[in-house]
Formats: C-alpha cells, sequence, structure tokens
C-alpha cells in the first residue's frame, strides 16, 4: 500500500527560499513510500498543495522525452541511495511544458537499506528561454559579420570555435564546419603558441579588445587577430597581412611591444545617403572610448554625427558614391570627438548581404590613426624643408627642377641654377660656435630671399651650401646668362654686407657656381653637379665671386672613365673583400653584422666605398660587385648557421637603386638563399631612398616578392632624401635606419635630435625597427635608447673587420664578463 502524497508543514523561512529560488520540494519515506511535497512544488507542477497522486503516478507529470531519465534516475536512488542532477522537462496540469531541473539523494538507515529520499525540482523555464533568445542574437549577429571581407569567428569562453564565416576557412586552410568546436589556438599554430592562448583568455578574462599579428608556419601567412569580448565569449576578426608584415618574425622577437589601435566597429542600416542618412544600429566600446558617444547616443544617429568643419569633403562624396554602388571603400577621414576635439579615422566599410535578401547594412571598421598623421605631416615638412632656415631643402629643390624641365609647353625658355656656398663658414662655426653659425644661416636665408623673385626657389641643401634656381630667364641664352649674372653679383653684394650675430658684427663673403638650364637638359643630378663645379671654380679663384659652369670641366669624365676601368679589372681579379661591422640588440647583444666592401687596389691600397660605389652605380658595374656580395654574404651566414654561437646573426647588404631595379634582382636574391640554404630572414636588405623618388609600384611590388621569400627589407640612411612619405606606409618594411650623419651631432644640433626623434616616432607609429648607424659614444646611445631606438651601429661597439678577425671579435664576447656590452 502506497501512501498518498502529504504536504510539507507551513515554514515560513522554506516558503521564501522556494519563492526565490523558483523551486518545489519532496521527500519520500521508505518503505511506505511515503511522499511529501511542499507548496512550491505543487505550484510548479500546477496543481493545489496536498493534490499530488501518489509516488509512482508523480513520474507521469514527466514529459515523454525526460521521463525515462527521471524513471531510472529514481530506481538508482531507491536501490543504490544514488544522488542525481538532471535537467528535464514537465507538463503541468494546465498542458504547459516546462524546464526544470531535478536533484535528489538518498539516505541510508542502520541496516544499510535506503530509508528516504530528499528531491528539489527548481524551475530553470526562464533561463533556458534566455539562453535560447543569446543563441538567436549570436547566430544573427554570425551571419550579418560573415559578409565581411576579413575572416570571423566566434568562441565561447574556453576558446572553442562556436561560428566560422566562410573567409576564416579560406584564412586557416580548412572548412568552416570542420572548425567548429575546435580550440582556436590549436587551430592557428603560431610561432609563439603560448601568446596566442594568454591574448585571448587574457581578453576573455579582462573583457577587453586585443589587437596583434602572429607568423602561423603551417599555414604560411601572417595573421593579423582583433578579438572583442561579448557574453558568451570572444568574437575575432582575422585578416591576412602576409603582404604587409610577412618578415616581421625576426623584428617581432627583438621587440618588446608593438603599438596597436582599438578598432572601432560601427553597423548602419542601409538606408539611403541622403539626410538623415543610414542609421547607425550598433557600435562596440570602442566607439565610445574614441569619440565620446556613449551608444544610447549613437543608436538611431547618422554617422554624420562625427563630422564637422574639416571633415574632407571629397572622401565624404567619394564614400557617397560607394555607397550608392553598394561597393566597399576606404577612406581616410578628419572627424570630432563628442567634446570638439579632432581626430583622424581610416575607414574600411563594406556593404551586408543578410540571408541574400540584398544590401541590408553598411560596417565600417575604422583605426584612430591621428597620432601617425601627426607623425607623417611632421616628418613631411622636415623632410621637404630645412628645420633652421625654413628654406626648401635638396628634395623640394630637386622636385622643381623636374618641373621646371619637364615645361614643354615653353621648350626654349632658359633659366638657372646656382650653388651658393658661405666662405670660411667652419671658421665661424669652431670660433664662436654652431648657435651663431646658424643665426648667420638664417640670416643669409633670408637676404638670398630678397634677392630673387617670389617665383624663383631659394633652398638649402645643408650645412652652408644654398641654392637659387632662377626660373623663365627668356628664350635668348646670352640675355638668361646676363640675367643671371645681374642677380648673383646681386647675392655677392648682399652677403657680402655687415651683420649682427647675436651683439658680434660679421663680415662674410660667398662663391657661387651658375649653370644655365635648358629643356634639352633632362637629368636634376648632371645640373646640381655642373653648378656645384663650377662653385669649386669659384672658390679655387680666390672666393667672394661667381663663376658659369664650362663645358671643359667635364675633363673629370676622364678620370672617372678610368675608374670605371679599374673597378672592372679589379672585379674580374677578386680584388674586392668585405669587412664587417657588427650590430648590437637592446641589451648590447651582437644580433648580426654589415657587409661592406672594401677595394684592395694593387696601388692605392685598400680603397673605401666612398671612393668608388658613385662610379660603380653610373658605370652599371655595381651589379656584378652587389652581386659577388650577395653571394659572398651568403655563404657566410650558411657558414655561421651550422654554429650554436652564430647561427642567429643576420647579415645586412647594402643594395643600390640600380641593382634593385634590375629585372632579376630577386630572382638573384631567391638563388642565393636557395644555393647556400640559409634561413631568408637572415639578409637584410637595406635599400636606399632614392628608390622611394619614382616607379613606386615597381618598387613594391618587388618589396613584396622579397618579403613573401621571408626577406628583411630596411631603409638605409632614412631621412636624408625621402621624396614620397605618403607611400611609405604602404611598404613592406621591416626598419628604418638613421643616418650617421643625424646621429653624429644629434647631441649639439637641435635639427639632427629633432629628425632622429621624429624617425624613431614614425617607425613605432608603423610598427617598423628603427637602427642608428654611426653609434661613436655612450652619449649618442644612450640619447637615442631614451627616445626609442635600441639597436645600434658604429664605433661605440666595433669597427668593421675583415671575417678572420671578426670571428677573432665574436670569440671574444663569449669570453666576456656577463653583461658587458660588445
Amino acid at each position: 500500500m502506497h501512501a498518498a502524497p502529504a504536504s510539507e508543514p507551513d515554514n515560513p523561512l522554506l516558503t521564501l527560499l522556494e519563492k526565490a529560488a523558483d523551486a518545489g520540494a519532496w521527500t519520500l519515506e521508505l518503505p511506505q513510500r511515503r511522499l511529501t511535497c511542499t507548496p512550491g512544488l505543487a505550484l510548479l507542477f500546477g496543481t493545489k498543495a496536498g493534490a499530488l497522486p501518489a509516488f509512482e503516478e508523480v513520474l507521469d507529470f514527466f514529459a515523454p522525452p525526460s521521463r525515462d531519465r527521471m524513471t531510472a534516475a529514481l530506481q538508482a536512488c531507491l536501490q543504490h541511495a544514488q544522488p542525481f542532477d538532471e535537467e528535464v522537462q514537465i507538463l503541468t496540469t494546465e498542458g504547459q511544458t516546462r524546464w526544470v531541473r531535478s536533484l535528489g539523494s538518498g539516505s541510508r538507515g542502520a541496516t544499510g537499506a535506503v530509508v528516504k529520499i530528499f528531491g528539489v525540482l527548481q524551475d530553470l523555464t526562464e533561463k533556458k528561454h534566455a539562453e535560447q533568445v543569446a543563441h538567436s542574437l549570436t547566430m544573427r549577429l554570425g551571419t550579418t559579420l560573415a559578409s565581411i571581407q576579413d575572416a570571423f569567428v566566434t568562441l565561447n569562453r574556453d576558446g572553442r570555435i562556436t561560428f566560422a564565416n566562410a573567409e576564416s576557412g579560406q584564412v586557416i586552410g580548412r572548412e568552416s564546419s570542420e572548425l567548429l568546436g575546435q580550440l582556436i589556438w590549436e587551430k592557428l599554430a603560431c610561432n609563439d603558441a603560448g601568446r596566442l592562448e594568454k591574448e585571448l583568455r587574457g581578453a576573455l578574462t579582462n573583457g577587453q579588445s586585443a589587437e596583434f599579428e602572429e607568423f602561423h608556419p603551417a599555414l604560411g601567412k601572417w595573421l593579423e587577430l582583433r578579438a572583442y569580448p561579448f557574453e558568451e565569449g570572444l568574437a575575432v576578426y582575422l585578416r591576412d597581412v602576409t603582404g604587409r608584415r610577412q618578415s616581421q618574425e625576426q623584428q617581432l622577437l627583438l621587440q618588446t611591444s608593438i603599438s596597436r589601435l582599438n578598432d572601432i566597429v560601427l553597423i548602419t542600416e542601409a538606408g539611403s545617403v541622403d539626410a538623415p542618412g543610414p542609421r547607425i544600429v550598433f557600435v562596440n566600446d570602442a566607439f565610445e572610448r574614441r569619440t565620446g558617444y556613449s551608444p544610447a547616443e549613437a543608436l538611431g544617429q547618422s554617422p554624420r554625427l562625427l563630422q564637422g568643419p574639416r571633415t574632407q569633403r571629397t572622401e565624404l562624396d567619394r564614400i557617397r558614391l560607394a555607397l550608392e554602388q553598394a561597393s566597399p571603400v576606404r577612406a581616410e577621414l578628419i572627424n570630432y570627438k563628442k567634446n570638439g576635439e579632432e581626430f583622424w579615422l581610416e575607414l574600411d566599410i563594406v556593404p551586408v548581404d543578410y540571408f541574400n535578401r540584398g544590401l541590408t547594412h553598411w560596417v565600417a571598421v575604422a583605426r584612430d590613426i591621428t597620432a601617425r598623421k601627426a607623425a607623417e605631416e611632421e616628418i613631411a615638412h622636415l623632410a621637404f624643408y630645412d628645420v633652421l632656415t625654413q628654406l626648401p631643402n635638396r628634395q623640394l629643390l630637386t622636385d622643381n627642377l623636374r618641373l621646371a624641365l619637364g615645361d614643354h609647353d615653353n621648350p626654349d625658355r632658359t633659366g638657372a641654377l646656382m650653388f651658393i656656398d658661405l666662405d670660411n663658414f667652419k671658421v665661424l662655426n669652431d670660433t664662436r660656435g654652431h648657435a651663431t653659425g646658424d643665426l648667420l644661416l638664417q640670416k643669409v636665408a633670408a637676404r638670398l630671399n630678397t634677392c630673387v623673385r617670389l617665383r624663383d626657389t631659394v633652398a638649402r641643401l645643408g650645412g652652408d651650401e644654398f641654392v637659387v634656381l632662377l626660373k623663365d630667364l627668356g628664350d635668348d641664352p646670352a640675355l638668361a646668362r646676363a640675367g643671371a649674372e645681374v642677380v648673383a653679383r646681386k647675392i655677392l653684394t648682399s652677403l657680402g654686407e655687415p651683420c649682427d650675430l647675436a651683439g658680434h658684427p660679421y663680415d662674410g663673403t660667398c662663391s657661387i657656381g651658375i649653370t644655365l638650364i635648358t629643356q634639352h637638359q633632362q637629368h636634376v643630378g648632371e645640373l646640381l653637379k655642373q653648378a656645384d663645379l663650377a662653385m669649386y671654380q669659384a672658390k679655387a679663384a680666390g672666393r667672394n665671386t661667381l663663376c658659369f659652369f664650362d663645358p671643359g670641366m667635364q675633363a673629370v669624365a676622364t678620370a672617372n672613365a678610368a675608374l670605371t676601368s679599374e673597378l672592372r679589372l679589379g672585379l674580374r681579379n677578386q680584388q674586392f673583400v668585405l669587412h664587417y661591422q657588427p650590430q648590437v640588440g637592446p641589451k648590447g647583444q651582437m644580433v648580426g653584422v654589415e657587409a661592406l666592401v672594401r677595394w684592395h687596389h694593387p696601388e692605392r691600397g685598400v680603397v673605401f666605398p666612398d671612393n668608388f660605389i658613385a662610379q660603380a652605380e653610373e658605370s652599371g658595374l655595381i651589379l656584378p660587385l652587389g652581386q659577388w656580395v650577395l653571394e659572398t654574404a651568403s655563404a657566410q651566414l650558411a657558414l655561421w648557421g651550422s654554429r650554436p654561437d652564430t647561427e642567429k646573426f643576420s647579415i645586412a647588404i647594402n643594395v643600390s637603386a640600380r641593382q634593385f631595379r634590375h629585372p632579376e634582382f630577386v630572382d638573384q636574391v631567391m638563388s642565393a638563399i636557395t644555393q647556400y640554404g640559409i634561413s631568408a630572414h637572415r639578409i637584410k636588405l637595406e635599400l636606399t631612398e632614392s628608390l622611394l623618388a619614382y616607379d613606386m609600384e615597381v618598387t613594391i611590388a618587388k618589396m613584396g616578392l622579397l618579403k613573401e621569400a621571408g626577406v628583411t627589407l630596411s631603409i638605409d640612411d632614412f631621412g636624408i632624401g625621402y621624396s614620397a612619405l605618403s607611400y611609405l606606409k604602404h611598404l613592406p618594411l621591416d626598419q628604418l635606419k638613421i643616418d650617421r650623419a643625424f646621429v653624429k651631432d644629434v647631441l649639439t644640433d637641435p635639427n639632427d635630435a629633432a629628425i632622429a626623434r621624429t624617425i624613431i616616432g614614425l617607425a613605432q607609429s608603423l610598427g617598423l625597427g628603427v637602427m642608428a648607424e654611426g653609434v661613436e659614444t655612450e652619449a649618442q646611445r644612450d640619447f637615442l635608447a631614451r627616445h626609442g631606438c635600441h639597436c645600434f651601429q658604429g664605433y661605440l661597439f666595433c669597427k668593421p673587420l675583415p671575417i678572420d678577425q671578426l670571428e677573432v671579435f665574436i670569440a671574444t664576447l663569449h669570453k666576456a664578463p656577463a653583461g658587458q656590452a660588445a
């Protein structure tokens, strides 16, 4: 006989607990099987207290899919006191289906038999409903973001992939369905797998977005990962940035941090682009951090919310046209924060086709590039204008000369180019100091501007050298010569007048070289050489005078021809050798060398490259010479690669513009890597800035091929004459190298210090490494390190050495006490 269920006596505390937990309890006493239930349990089943059926009939309240599980769980508890905890469904007396959590455990008597079972049912219906809603929202958002051009996955809080769009499958090299349920750091095994897991777990733990790039050997790709936390885990964007970061692995190992920008994500409905424009339906946390507008303030508004007086109309019109054509678009815009502050954004806007319903949304991903823009503006000014005099520098002068030579509308017009050098300027610097010399240079610049017309150009090349470009002196060369002479004598008179230098009277003079410009001359460098030659003739004539270029001065070309012949013979007779100058890292450890060519001339002894490289470049012999350097350095890398103490060394090889532009240059580099079996990243090609002056498309394409192969790329002597800073961000570089000219006086010349700091800042903003060459004192090293440059080369560490002496030097490093710098 089974006892009918009874109700628990009223217990206020139990009633409150059941109400708070949406739960009900029951007790089954054995062997009489007396079932006692609380009011909360009756409420769950939809019956009145005390109206529940017998224990065996209670199982009928469980929905068919759950009934068998509960029957088995209760039987195990009845027989063995085995506890149970199940999520099951019940059917109420009103016919409703509810989710409940059923928990129970048994109690044994003195004989060991089960004498009582205690149970609790907790209502999970609302929780299950919330989970279904959240899952539905996650799937909808995932479907929307699947239309973005970037690869996209979502992770649960364990790091397992719960969603992957088609692009992610293409990037990772697997079908999207195969990725589901997998740990992302196992599928994206990278050089530093621990870092990937640490970054993503950190984002999950801290609830903050993360952005970083890693190389994945199994895929052969560099991937940019941008992770954004949401309630269920992480949303992760994966972008293949191999073309931009293919061989930065070596640089990343040398750096302890890389500047990362948090992306703004903004989604709008695909409404009309006419006012008021598409409505914002989603912004992420970065939007509020960057703009100051909260999601509540932004949702329902138009992106015009961020526009202001200086937002570029041309860029807005271009974006509008792309939106009207449902095409993706990239732009750089000036925007305004809530407090009115300007900031720059780099925008990528893509259309979204949601479930093939046509265009439904626009997704904009934006990066704050304000710091980069500021650095570009500052470096651009430094690149085209002299800091001290504010005159155009060599680069801007060169551009103006090209324009003058390219004036095909006036082919008979004649101009003039003047090269002006101050006489005895070094004496003034040595006796009264650089500050006084700088003051004179400023006064000279001002006086030169008063001697020419507004359409003429006055430039400072550096030091005490100035250039004046006189345009349009007429069609008659004789009259043009006379006009140029009038201006030159006016300059001689003006610069010869006394001036006051901070209370010190000074009488100075100058020497002027002049060459005429016609449309038949097409080489800017040749014009500068002619004016320079004429200036030295004026110096030789006693200074304080002028001299016109005479074709007879071309006699120097004879000497160049002789040098070319000797170079050719030297290559044939293997008279060239390589010396190596160590390069050191942040802790003073040797990380590689720069290969420097030397010429063992049979008559003149050791000849340094300054005395023959220019002529080798001019004659084309730089090609076989450069090939020999490449192969010799590669062979040395192969030897070092077999030794634990040198296996990680890199060799920097200088590459001339002519050598780089040779059609077979990339193949030659690849052949050397293959022939000697070396790691491509251990070859560092130091390219000259002259590569950036023209044919940028070809240059970028070749650099891209080299990076794909893993070769490290550096710009040598950065800051000397860059002509296309706007392209710098597009170049697949690893490093900028500060020229020794800036390092030499970095402690005494504020201009050099400003340029060095700016180059370091630019490199950091672009995620590039920076190395300073020509470091000769600890003070120079400390100044550069203090401003963010931690890689050095110079006599402070070691002079260039032939290989046998270098090996001795390397051996001494391993015998030196720990912590001792090279």
